[in-house]
């Protein structure tokens, strides 16, 4: 686990290659085609001919829940072990992560109509009124859910309007089921924040030269697609998007998508931070994967 580039993925298939193993993909990204660019989605060449699960599985069309990820990285998992191979997942999404290895309670399924709606409300009100309604209606999600996470603000709602009662209720009354398998945690990180934040930048302005904006353009031209979607709201897709728009000039644009991607990475250091790891890795030090493959082996031993 890691926030936005630190190099999880190099990290991954140099592991997979020592040990025998096969990646799966922990990031809700990644699950979708024509998205290469922008996720930082390693292509053939990159991945060494280490099999990758659970990427390009989806249209950007579609929706994926945590749900829907546990049941297929299970699946994955227990297919790679039939094959005599160790699965290493590697990703970013913390609470596809937490939903895995913590479990999750059963919840009504998605409601398309209901989703449908929350976006229109969104649209007209903005998330952050949304998610004031939910901190009304849901006090502990809504002091949990930060409130620019729309995914999950919406996801929360649509529960409370399916059943009348809180998420959080119905998370204490049903309790998740065990994760099937022993796991060995490993935390790949920064310790020097303003190194991580020009990396973050040099990182999205080479995306940029590799085209980026063509590729969100070619989603931008599809009619099936709209910037509610969570592959839209993707960072970086979605200022790309709206300067496609024209709302934002191209510069407003990497200004943004460059803080939107700072943002995140700080987001997910916080939930890191709650976390607790069998092994810690600082990121931008040198020989990280031979330290890993060495932590890792004497675990396995």
């Amino acid at each position: 686990m890691g926030p936005t580039a630190s190099g999880k993925t190099e990290l991954a298939i140099h592991l997979a290659k020592a040990l025998n193993g096969e990646v799966i993909s922990v990031d809700s990204a990644l699950v979708y085609r024509e998205m290469n660019i922008g996720t930082a989605k390693p292509d053939a060449a990159e991945r060494k001919g280490i099999p990758h699960h659970l990427i390009d599985i989806l249209d950007p069309a579609e929706r994926y829940s945590t749900g829907q990820f546990r049941k297929d990285a299970l699946r994955a998992m227990e297919e790679v072990m039939a094959r005599g191979r160790l699965p290493i997942l590697a990703g970013g999404t913390m609470l596809y992560f937490h939903g895995l290895t913590q479990g999750l309670s059963s919840l009504p399924r998605a409601d398309p109509q209901i989703r449908a709606r929350i976006d229109q409300e969104a649209k007209a009100s903005g998330w952050a009124e949304l998610h004031a309604e939910l901190k009304r209606v849901d006090p502990e999600a809504g002091t949990r859910i930060h409130p620019n996470d729309s995914q999950r603000i919406q996801r929360a709602l649509e529960v409370y309007r399916l059943t009348g009662t809180p998420m959080s209720r119905l998370i204490q009354e049903n309790p998740p089921r065990e994760f099937p398998f022993r796991s060995i945690s490993m935390l790949l990180a920064p310790d020097d924040r303003r190194q991580h934040a020009n990396r973050i930048e040099r990182r999205f302005l080479e995306m940029i030269r590799k085209g980026l904006i063509d590729e969100v353009r070619r989603l931008f031209d599809r009619p099936d697609l709209h910037p509610d979607l969570p592959s839209i709201r993707a960072v970086g897709y979605r200022q790309i998007w709206s300067y496609l728009e024209g709302n934002i000039s191209r510069e407003e644009m990497i200004e943004q998508s460059v803080i939107a991607t700072r943002q995140f990475a700080k987001r997910q250091m916080t939930w890191l931070r709650r976390e607790s790891f069998d092994f810690r890795l600082e990121s931008q030090t040198g020989n990280v994967c031979e330290k890993a493959l060495g932590l890792i082996s004497g675990a396995l031993d």
